[in-house]
């Protein structure tokens, strides 16, 4: 009796987390997930936890760099915004306010919180070393933004958390209030943005829509093999079960069967190239003498 008693609460459970939330569609992707945490609240979190970072961050002093990121991340942004507002999606551009910043730091990475607030560590460049393979890591940071992949994994730890309690309880409570409720657990626990793990399916998602994105904005999409081979070397290879991100080998191989797509979008950023024949026709003016 008690294994039945479990399973209808597991089941009722089920239904309820299933039932709630908001059903959003990913960019270029089109996959369909439910998220249980409003864009205002997730962008209310993202902003306390931007000028926390920032406070705590030094700027960088070269001048150069820090308008490469700038130049790069606004590039990205125009292109990212003009798709969401020709595919139907631009009512997403108001949770945008972007901002590129480059901070001291040796460590090889990058993030853009939810909003688009970007920063760029100075020990990414070596990695980078151009303008191109900089906008491959800025399209993958962006593109866990504009898929929501910060609610999505809120919206898991929900799920994770209300789960334990509706077992645990006879339903007294609203599943709107719960839900709120366990959100606001969340944030005092600490949800980190700036350091978030995402599944790999996520990360892999990001690959591929970062990749759209920097063609979108006029970089070659090749450059993200090159690049991604710089940042696998010296390390063991290994496999990827218990990493929250694909392994290096199936990250570049998964990119190379991308690429077509990648290119088509990147080739419509190009003049056209014409090829003109120019034919001279050469008058030539007889003088008849009568």
């Amino acid at each position: 009796m008690r294994k039945i008693k479990l399973f209808v609460m597991t089941a009722v459970a089920s239904v309820l987390m299933s039932a709630c939330g908001t059903t959003s569609t990913v960019p270029v992707t089109g996959r369909k997930h439910s998220l249980l945490v409003s864009d205002a609240q997730v962008l209310s979190l993202s902003n306390q936890q931007y000028s926390e970072i920032m406070k705590k961050s030094t700027l960088s002093s070269n001048t150069t760099n820090t308008a490469m990121v700038k130049r790069v991340g606004q590039r990205l942004a125009t292109a990212v915004e003009s798709y969401l507002r020709n595919n139907g999606a631009a009512n997403e551009i108001q949770n945008f306010a972007w901002e590129f910043n480059l901070v001291k730091s040796n460590e090889p990475n990058a993030f853009c919180m939810p909003g688009g607030k970007i920063v760029v560590y100075e020990g990414l460049l070596p990695y980078t070393q151009n303008e191109t393979a900089l906008a491959i890591v800025l399209g993958h940071e962006i593109a866990h933004a504009v898929a929501k992949h910060s609610a999505e994994q809120m919206s898991k730890q929900i799920r994770q958390q209300y789960g334990t309690q509706i077992l645990g309880t006879v339903l007294n409570s609203t599943v709107g209030g719960s839900v709120g409720n366990i959100a606001a657990t969340i944030a005092q626990q600490g949800f980190s943005f700036a350091n978030l793990k995402y599944s790999r399916d996520n990360e892999s998602e990001a690959d591929h829509i970062g990749l759209i994105f920097a063609a979108m904005a006029g970089y070659n999409p090749e450059e993200a093999i090159p690049f991604w081979q710089r940042m696998s070397s010296g390390k063991s290879g290994g496999s990827d079960v218990l990493s929250d991100h694909p392994s290096d080998s199936k990250r570049i191989a998964a990119l190379q069967r991308e690429m077509p797509e990648a290119l088509k979008y990147y080739q419509a950023t190009q003049p056209a190239a014409t090829t003109r024949s120019t034919t001279t026709t050469k008058k030539r003016t007889t003088t008849r003498r009568k």
